[in-house]
Parts: structure tokens; sequence; C-alpha cells
């Protein structure tokens, strides 16, 4: 499948019925010329939805470290690999966390609007929507979901024979937090162990 354009050309709004319709233009050929997609999103409610969620996070190390990540929400034709032969979504990049090559996008169709938050790749020949392991209800499901989230914030969470599952370890990072954790399932196969966060938001 072709790597989807990035390019914004502009935006403009028309007429529909006497409805306001917002468009955006994507460069999707070589010669320069735009094709235009009818979107219920745009970039300043894309930037409130966002900025809500974040702004319920309390741990200023998460909002910090989001905020230095997040960009002008930017509209990418990205490949549906579920549907007809070559079919393409318009996907918001929202944030970019450029030393992995990964992003957080926002999309309506395809796996949204249940799951409109995706994890996707910033360049290469991997620009597809991909799957829907990678695509969460909210923002922050996405973010905590992501190699973005590189913070020191992860915890080993042990779950008992009994389903009491609490936090075992101190704060650390991603690697660290899951070495413990394989190193704890070889020692005790009774119980379940995890690595996750005790960071408050809205999970699944």
């Amino acid at each position: 499948m072709p790597t989807a354009p990035a390019a914004v050309a502009r935006s403009r709004a028309s007429a529909s019925g006497g409805k306001a319709v917002r468009q955006v233009a994507l460069s999707c050929r070589a010669d320069g010329d735009h094709e235009y997609f009818d979107m219920a999103i745009d970039s300043d409610t894309l930037k409130t939805l966002v900025g809500d969620e974040v702004a319920r996070t309390s741990d200023i190390r998460v909002v910090t470290h989001i905020r230095s990540l997040l960009i002008e929400p930017t509209p990418v034709l990205r490949d549906w690999d579920y549907g007809v032969k070559d079919q393409q979504f318009v996907c918001w990049t929202v944030l970019e966390h450029h030393p992995s090559n990964t992003g957080i996008a926002y999309c309506e169709d395809g796996f949204g609007p249940t799951a409109p938050w995706g994890l996707v790749a910033l360049r290469g020949p991997h620009m597809s929507m991909g799957m829907d392991s990678g695509w969460f209800t909210t923002f922050l499901q996405a973010y905590f979901g992501s190699v973005a989230a590189v913070l020191p914030i992860w915890r080993v969470f042990k779950t008992d024979r009994c389903g009491v599952r609490l936090p075992i370890t101190p704060e650390t990072g991603w690697d660290e937090t899951w070495k413990e954790v394989m190193r704890l399932r070889e020692e005790d196969s009774a119980s379940s162990y995890a690595c996750d966060t005790s960071i408050a938001f809205e999970r699944e």
C-alpha cells in the first residue's frame, strides 16, 4: 500500500444544504493537487479534548511531559487494513515522540468512534492505522500505552490468588519494572505480576 501523505494544504468551510461543513485539504498526489475531506472534528476541537484530559491529571510529571510532545493537530491519510483495497482514513496526529518514531493520532473512522485514539508511526513503511490493540478510548489511555511514556512512573503490581491487586515496588522506569515483573513471574507462579502505574486516569 502507498505511504500515507501528511502535508496539510489548508482548511476551508463550504455550504452544504445551508449548513457549514468543515473540510480539510491534503496534498495526496505527486502533482501537488489536493483532495478535500469533510470532517466532524477540527484542530481547535482536538486541542480542547486533549487539554481537558491532561488538565484532569494531577501528576505534574505527566502533564509536563505530554505538553512537551504535543503538536498542532495535523491530518494524515493512513491506510485502513481491514477495508477495501487502498482504503484510507484521515487521522489527526496530536503528539509526536521522535526518539521512537511514534505518535498519538485521533480518527473518527476505522476503530473510532469507540476507540478513536491510536498509536501510529510518524514516518517510514508502517504508516497504516495498524491493529485494534493500538487504539484506545481516551487520549491518556493511548499515552500510557505508548513508548512515549518514558517517565519513572511504573510499578510492579501483584494480584494474589484471592484477586487482591496491590503495587509492591516503588516507581521506576519501564524497562527496570518489566525486568522485576519477569523475575517475580518465574519465582511465584501462583500470583500474577504486571507493570502498571498508580497514576489515576480513566481506564477501559
